[in-house]
């Protein structure tokens, strides 16, 4: 199945979005880095699956606390409560996105350097752990 271009665009916003967080995360929780990442990861999740659907999976009546604390950890990013902010942040977004994780993880095991960070055991058991699945604790 190949990608339209708004998907390739969505999916690159989408990457550009995680880096920009994981590199405000690094320099100390710099509250515009971590805003500018928030607001790219938004804008391409609407490329990526569309603006019906991206408001369809933040409304749905199952999901509603994970939106809750999805935007109000951006909104204590923004008032500079950064520590707080991405705490709440990332609780909601277990919340919602938290059904995919295994799915990411089955694609991150394939990748070839991904893999082998994935098969640390410390990084493996909280990835299991996070994705709600279960591994065999001895190897064949």
């Amino acid at each position: 199945m190949a990608l339209e271009d708004n998907q390739k665009i969505g999916i690159g916003l989408i990457c550009l979005g995680l880096i920009f967080v994981v590199i405000g995360i690094i320099l100390f929780l710099d509250a515009k880095l971590i805003a500018i990442g928030n607001a790219l990861f938004l804008v391409g999740l609407c490329f990526a699956i569309g603006i019906q659907r991206t408001v369809n999976l933040f409304t749905r009546r199952d999901r509603i606390r994970g939106t809750i604390c999805f935007f109000a950890g951006i909104a204590l990013v923004l008032m500079r409560w950064g520590v707080v902010g991405m705490c709440v942040e990332i609780f909601g977004f277990l919340n919602l996105f938290g059904n995919f994780l295994p799915t990411v993880l089955a694609v991150g095991r394939q990748i070839p350097i991904l893999s082998t960070i994935l098969d640390f055991p410390i990084v493996a058991q909280a990835a299991d752990y996070i994705a709600g699945k279960t591994r065999p604790k001895y190897s064949v």
